[in-house]
């Protein structure tokens, strides 16, 4: 199976935002991704979970690729990767995961930017391009987040994309190998609409 997953092209949706394109990731996609992740590791580490040795693999990535699929055949989640709309060039990626229904018809946001594309507002551009496709597209009700609380420019893309800090959760994830204190932030489809 993941042979498979490998040789065929991610399908999925595609969705266009205010200066960016989002699409699933792909094979052909590993050079980009693995160079723009290692020019960028000491400036995405700090708020990600720990990297293991083999991430910037061939082996890891298509491993990734098998995972995405089968998330997204199953409606789980939507991983994206975000990119230049003319030059194709990777910007960075966003996935909604973590998609419940039933009564709480709900996904959780998590994106990174790479190093040299960061404060251009491109996550933010991101965030709201997703936020359209999981309230319009997905049926989704509420969208969650959630950030380091010294990670300023992750919590302003939130509050500029109309999410609100809705609390503080102890030892919420583990990050670069510790449990890390997080700040929560929803928004729900109406906001969204009215924005």
């Amino acid at each position: 199976m993941a042979l498979l997953d490998w040789m065929t092209d991610a399908t999925g949706p595609v969705v266009e935002g205010d200066g960016v394109l989002l699409r699933p990731p792909r094979a052909g996609d590993f050079a980009a991704w693995a160079d723009l992740r290692e020019r960028s590791r000491d400036y995405l580490q700090p708020w990600e979970p720990a990297w293991p040795d083999d991430d910037l693999t061939r082996v890891a990535f298509r491993r990734r690729l098998g995972l995405y699929a089968r998330e997204m055949d199953q409606g789980h989640a939507w991983p994206f990767f975000v990119l230049d709309p003319k030059a194709k060039t990777l910007f960075g990626a966003i996935t909604l995961s973590n998609v419940r229904r039933g009564v709480s018809e709900t996904g959780t946001l998590g994106y990174w930017i790479g190093q040299p594309y960061a404060g251009r507002g491109l996550a933010t551009a991101a965030v709201r391009a997703v936020a359209g496709f999981a309230f319009h597209s997905a049926r989704l009700h509420r969208l969650e987040a959630a950030c380091l609380p010294a990670n300023l420019g992750s919590r302003r893309v939130l509050e500029k994309a109309g999410f609100r800090k809705e609390g503080e959760a102890r030892a919420y994830l583990k990050i670069n190998g510790v449990w890390a204190d997080h700040l929560l932030f929803g928004l729900v489809s109406d906001e969204f609409k009215a924005s």
